[in-house]
């Protein structure tokens, strides 16, 4: 994982809890996504894989769906050189 993905995470999140009033928690890479501290819900998380694809120009889902649960794991799926689905 880099940080530069690590922190772009971060700043979507945070601005997502913002727009919904939330106060973000620490983050760390093994944060989970869902059913954790993170006050987002399933769109919420869809739309920061949306912003993702939007700023960086990859998406790992091109070839379907990748399993992923904490910041992480998400972040290494943008590795340069990583094919979709061997993170």
């Amino acid at each position: 994982m880099t940080d530069s993905m690590f922190a772009l995470i971060a700043e979507e999140l945070a601005r997502i809890a913002a727009d919904k009033g939330e106060t973000l928690p620490a983050l760390d890479p093994d944060t989970r996504f869902l059913g954790g501290d993170l006050p987002i819900d399933s769109l919420d998380l869809a739309t920061l894989l949306v912003v993702l694809e939007q700023r960086t120009g990859q998406d790992p889902f091109r070839a379907g769906f990748v399993q992923f649960n904490t910041i992480g794991e998400l972040a290494a799926l943008y590795r340069p050189g990583v094919p979709a689905g061997a993170a």
